[in-house]
């Protein structure tokens, strides 16, 4: 389909324009290094965390995985982490989501150095990405959404934005990367969320909607002008008898009804999913670059 983004494509390009990077910091006697953290047995966080370790060593970047029990205490992790913290080979610190409900995620977020802090979820990272300071770490998958804009040539200077969302994850910081004052933003955003008043009427003066809601096929074609770019987000669960599994996985965005109608498209999966991983090695890269200055 001619309207498709083809976000598997895109980070491709990033993949390639990463490990050129690691090349010339190996020349220089730099590895980079990415440390994986994951508590428990979570069978989405075991997948994850595999395709993150995979595609980091695919590309030269050095990392580990650290698997620690359900148990785990509050204060044996944020131990461990101040152990990564303080270890020059670690340029990169991920601590997998979710964590047992007795951890306090953001306490753990918050530990994490935010110059290793490659998913961008430290307050001092937020604080950066909505002030404009490219100093910081931007958070991996709103990074990657921005990419796949840029790179498919949407034009975003003046651009009418509906983010779906109101997530620390994905909507928050998309919001903030497309309002700041620069080159490849200047856009004017609305962020709806389960507290807005129609959102379909947002939706339809749209020139751009990125959809991060967690509700299944919630993006319908009458919330869709003609034209406008539509990217999903969403990745969510639905019983379906006919699958092995017995459920079947949809965006937030009803791709069917709406892929006629759009000017561009995200297809889920295949869309936004493998930025994520994509701008992950990125930022770790240059946060081995920062560190190596």
């Amino acid at each position: 389909m001619q309207n498709l983004i083809d976000g598997r494509a895109i980070a491709g390009e990033i993949h390639a324009e990463t490990a050129a990077r690691v090349v010339h910091l190996r020349s220089r006697g730099i590895v980079p290094g990415l440390v994986f953290v994951r508590v428990g047995e979570d069978p989405a966080s075991q997948v994850y965390v595999g395709m993150k370790e995979k595609k980091s060593r695919e590309l030269g970047i050095h990392s580990e995985t650290r698997v620690l029990p359900e148990s785990t205490t509050q204060t044996e992790l944020l131990a461990l982490v101040a152990t990564f913290n303080a270890d020059p080979r670690w340029h990169g610190i991920l601590v997998q989501a979710p964590l047992p409900r007795h951890i306090d995620q953001a306490t753990v977020y918050a530990a994490v150095d935010p110059r290793k802090d490659v998913d961008g979820f430290h307050p001092i990272n937020v604080g950066k990405l909505l002030l404009g300071d490219a100093g910081g770490f931007v958070p991996c998958t709103p990074g990657g959404v921005h990419e796949l804009l840029v790179r498919s040539h949407v034009k975003l200077d003046g651009a009418e934005v509906v983010v779906l969302g109101r997530g620390n994850i994905v909507g928050k910081p998309m919001a903030s990367i497309l309002v700041q004052k620069g080159r490849h933003a200047n856009c004017t955003v609305t962020v709806c969320h389960s507290g807005t008043r129609d959102i379909a009427a947002h939706c339809r003066r749209a020139d751009i909607i990125v959809a991060a809601m967690g509700v299944p096929e919630f993006v319908r074609a009458p919330m869709v002008r003609e034209g406008a770019v539509v990217i999903d987000v969403g990745v969510n669960r639905v019983p379906d008898a006919s699958a092995k599994s017995g459920y079947r996985l949809v965006g937030d965005v009803a791709f069917g009804e709406v892929q006629p109608k759009a000017g561009l498209i995200t297809p889920n999966p295949g869309g936004v999913g493998p930025m994520t991983i994509a701008m992950l090695l990125a930022n770790t890269v240059r946060a081995a670059e920062l560190a190596g200055q």
